[in-house]
């Protein structure tokens, strides 16, 4: 056998499979090939999207499932040993292990990351590949670990049958969890982006810890009742009779796992603190959802019942760290003991990108005064002076403004989907009601056919808090739109959200975190790969902050009466009249929202002008690259950008396009750089109604040579009697292949597969067909010269 003959996949399974075995590996629970990382960025351009390349390591070792150690990366006997390590020194880097393996078939090149000896790299023969038990030996000896400490690193995780693998994120999050309280760490932090499965995360956890025994009676509290029963009907249900939630103030001691609402156990009165009916010591174990909002705060409610339960082992979750003055729970936990961030998953593919359609009005930007002794539509006498973007929604309101807010809101819409899920943002519940009422009239058609296409989604609104679960559901189709202020930046498992409206002045990067967050989950099944924000009030501004990890794919700016869609192309208190207000909070449990200057209860009057016109100033589109670099150029310029580090004149080019095999190869690796063949052919041929073939899109944006359409490209070959070399029936399918691309493009004429459709079927089963060319190499070889006949010449170019 001549090694250097077989494939990458023939090495490992001729050579390295077998050498794991002969090693003592388990190949169905301690080996994964082809082993998933990431899912590929999506890169969006206009209404198009598509995936980069994903990440996959060729073999994954574990020393129990879901317990990675080691990274194999295998290459061909074309390459040498060591070719691969590299790219699994990478691999291990993501999954944080120590050993890593690079072979062509004939050995190893082993990185041992922890080598006592100093020698981190050395050859080893196939036969010498160390087994399971060594490396674990040499990995629990590096972090410490004794034989019990050991034993509760090596708990199962729960597994449903499924072979479900969590994510190498979770992976991470659990294991470094478990190994840092098998250590003895008691106070711990985990940082992970909203939509990246923190629940799941924390009940395999707790899961291990509790099934070990290392943790007996365990506390989960959330901040919102919704997320207490989402859990215990989802990601806990595995935990079954021995899982309570307390509710009623009761505290039943016979149970093992309990969830709260942190608001439940809690009270202003002694007696109902219900949290001290448990002793000191019940709980070996305190998990607390959302840490980043009252929990951090020193003087919290939340807080006593962390510092009762002392003696707990407890662990923070959160998408969004606090840390100010007088908040931190970083002073609380200690540092991250892991953090996975909303940058990293939007890289990685697992959240959705988005984009970003900015909106300045001009009252916003010059303010408004209004005439002396002018008064609002109630008959009430306007203080004289300048209101600018603070005031508005707050204390005046112009309801003209509102309405082109709703206006702009639903040109979207309907120039996108209409059933688009969509959040309002508003400064206050009398924002989100005025909204909803604008919302209504500009959306009338729809809104006669079911009422609750538009719906407010406050915390004082029962109609509206009971319609919460059909918003977030993907089956339900109402409500479309929500309006709303503080209910839903939290906690809101939007999957299917794709529009996010901020008329809402945010200053706190926490808050701002976490209403992007509505918008990051991807639902295949409900064709949402990413979404759009339209900011009326700079909060996106927040972008610029070096505390911001996650960024745009696009922000677009619109001028005037442009179409609101892109073209293709701190939790700081606010300051007023020297008095420092906290932000109002819109309270899931008593519906009661604390008043601002300018809002009910708070003794100043909010002054409602009707006749004062708004207008649009200026609107714009940014997007972001396939590497997350800031663009703001047009479609065709960053196009022209990308072909030019992908090739160096139009020779290159010409060369490279005429020696691939398949042209769609070269036209598949472009879409992965984010050249969008789609987009370009719209935007083109919008100017001249032509349809054009990637080969002309990419001549003629990169080069300016001037495009032919495919159907011209067909005739030109039709016009030179290509056909007269072959017989008739081979001339019928040359013909009929020259339509396809006339049709298609040049992609499905090189699929042998295409013998199988019309009008194929009509001259010839695939076998006589290909008999007609003299036999499969010869049908392969005339494909490649009609391909050269169609883009050989500069005179046949242009």
């Amino acid at each position: 056998m001549d090694k250097r003959q077989l494939s990458e996949r023939d090495i490992c399974t001729k050579f390295i499979t077998p050498a794991l075995e002969q090693a003592g590996w388990d190949i169905a629970t301690q080996v994964r090939e082809e082993f998933p990382l990431t899912k590929g960025r999506i890169i969006v351009r206009g209404k198009l999207h598509t995936r980069a390349q994903n990440k996959r390591a060729d073999y994954v070792l574990f020393h129990k499932p879901n317990m990675p150690i080691a990274v194999i990366e295998a290459k061909d006997n074309k390459h040498s040993l060591g070719d691969g390590m590299q790219q699994g020194l990478g691999y291990a880097e993501m999954l944080q292990v120590p050993f890593v393996f690079s072979s062509n078939g004939n050995g190893f090149l082993f990185h041992n990351k922890i080598a006592k000896d100093g020698v981190i790299e050395r050859e080893l023969a196939l036969h010498e590949l160390p087994g399971p038990d060594l490396l674990w030996q040499w990995w629990a000896e590096h972090l410490g670990l004794n034989t019990a400490q050991s034993e509760l690193v090596s708990q199962d995780y729960y597994s449903d049958g499924s072979n479900k693998t969590p994510r190498y994120y979770q992976l991470l999050a659990i294991n470094k969890t478990i190994e840092a309280i098998a250590r003895g760490q008691n106070r711990l932090l985990l940082v992970m982006a909203t939509g990246t499965g923190k629940t799941y995360t924390a009940f395999q956890i707790i899961w291990r810890l509790w099934k070990s025994r290392a943790k007996k009676r365990i506390l989960f509290l959330a901040d919102r009742n919704i997320l207490v029963d989402q859990t215990m009907t989802n990601d806990f249900k595995p935990f079954g009779s021995a899982m309570t939630k307390i509710q009623k103030r009761q505290a039943n001691k016979s149970y093992e796992v309990y969830l709260s609402l942190y608001q439940a156990v809690t009270g202003t009165e002694e007696e109902r603190n219900i949290y001290k009916q448990f002793s000191r010591d019940f709980f070996d174990l305190i998990v607390i959802d959302e840490c980043h909002r009252g929990s951090a705060a020193a003087d919290s409610a939340w807080r006593e019942i962390l510092e009762y339960f002392s003696s707990a082992t407890q662990i923070g979750l959160t998408a969004t760290p606090k840390e100010t003055k007088e908040v931190s729970n970083i002073d609380y936990f200690g540092e991250p003991i892991y953090t996975y961030s909303l940058r990293q998953g939007i890289d990685d593919g697992f959240l959705a990108p988005y984009k970003v359609v900015r909106i300045d009005l001009d009252k916003d930007l010059t303010g408004w005064r209004p005439d002396k002794g002018m008064v609002d539509k109630y008959g009430n006498e306007i203080e004289d002076r300048i209101y600018n973007q603070r005031d508005f929604d707050k204390n005046l309101v112009l309801e003209k403004r509102t309405e082109l807010v709703a206006k702009k809101i639903s040109d979207f819409l309907k120039q996108t989907n209409r059933f688009d899920k969509t959040i309002v943002f508003c400064d206050n519940i009398d924002h989100a009601e005025r909204m909803r009422q604008a919302l209504v009239n500009e959306n009338a058609d729809l809104v006669a056919q079911n009422s609750k296409y538009v719906m407010r989604i406050t915390g004082d609104n029962e109609e509206g808090k009971a319609e919460l679960d059909n918003f977030i559901f993907p089956e339900s189709k109402y409500p479309v739109i929500a309006t709303t202020s503080k209910l839903m930046t939290t906690g809101v498992d939007a999957q299917t959200c794709k529009l996010i409206v901020l008329d809402q002045r945010i200053q706190s990067m926490t808050e701002f975190k976490q209403i992007i967050g509505r918008g990051t989950r991807i639902n295949e099944d409900y064709d949402k790969y990413y979404f759009t924000i339209i900011d009326f009030k700079k909060a996106t501004e927040l972008f610029a902050d070096p505390d911001f990890d996650g960024d745009p794919v696009q922000v677009y700016e619109p001028k005037g009466d442009d179409s609101p869609v892109p073209p293709d192309e701190g939790e700081a208190s606010s300051t007023q009249d020297g008095f420092t207000y906290p932000p109002a909070e819109e309270s899931p449990w008593t519906g009661v929202a604390e008043p601002r200057p300018g809002e009910e209860g708070s003794g100043i009057r909010r002054y409602v002008v009707a006749n004062v016109e708004v207008k649009v100033a200026s609107e714009r589109v940014q997007y972001f690259d396939a590497n997350g670099k800031l663009i703001t150029e047009s479609l065709k310029d960053y196009t022209r950008k990308a072909l030019a580090k992908e090739f160096s004149s139009l020779d290159d080019f010409l060369r490279r396009w005429n020696n691939a095999e398949k042209k769609q190869v070269i036209i598949d690796e472009l879409a992965n750089e984010g050249v969008f063949f789609e987009a370009l052919a719209e935007e083109i041929g919008r100017q001249s109604g032509k349809e054009f073939d990637p080969f002309d899109l990419v001549c003629h944006v990169a080069w300016d040579q001037p495009p032919l359409t495919r159907k011209e490209r067909a005739e030109q070959v039709k016009k030179r009697n290509y056909f007269t070399r072959y017989g008739e029936q081979a001339q019928r399918v040359l013909q009929a292949l020259l339509d396809k691309y006339a049709d298609e493009g040049v992609g499905p004429i090189e699929e042998t597969q295409i013998l199988t459709i019309a009008p194929f079927t009509s001259i010839g089963t695939p076998m006589e067909i290909i008999r007609a060319f003299g036999g499969l190499d010869h049908y392969q070889s005339a494909i490649s010269e009609l391909e050269q006949a169609l883009y050989g010449s500069p005179q046949q170019r242009a």
